[in-house]
């Protein structure tokens, strides 16, 4: 069972380093769009991934136009809290992509607006907050997945 975690245009390299990680630790595959905010070798990517990163099943692309035309055939799961249906609901399967925005602003609003349909958010119970942190977000998407696949 695989899934596939996708970060368009992330920006903190600690929080891309931890993905990566839990990339790994999960037998995921991690997707990166650019433009990145900060360079691949940065010190607190590879800290965060530990010494990792090299065993990370990555592919790098170089714009969100090259990511959809190379994963034309993909089905999508995109993790927004503009979503109104619950990261419960999504249907899990093997290959599916789970696709996460950029720290500051998350997905663009015209990918939101394109698959409204299979846009998802992971509940938030106080109105104190607007949303989570990317790497923990990841978390709990890939392993709600990996429950729901491994028991299907």
């Amino acid at each position: 069972m695989s899934i596939n975690i996708v970060l368009f245009e992330p920006e903190i390299p600690n929080n891309t380093g931890n993905i990566g990680r839990l990339a790994l630790a999960t037998g995921s595959k991690l997707h990166l769009v650019k433009p990145f905010g900060f360079e691949l070798s940065d010190k607190r990517l590879k800290r965060a991934g530990l010494d990792y990163w090299q065993h990370l099943d990555v592919v790098i692309y170089e714009s969100i136009a090259d990511f959809f035309k190379t994963n034309k055939e993909a089905k999508f799961a995109f993790l927004s809290s503009h979503a109104h249906k619950s990261h419960w609901d999504i249907p899990f399967e093997d290959n599916l992509f789970l696709v996460f925005g950029k720290e500051s602003v998350g997905l663009p609003k015209s990918l939101i607006e394109k698959y409204k349909e299979q846009l998802y958010k992971i509940p938030l119970f106080s109105e104190h907050i607007r949303s989570l942190n990317l790497a923990n977000a990841v978390a709990i998407a890939v392993y709600e997945g990996l429950k729901q696949i491994d028991h299907s």
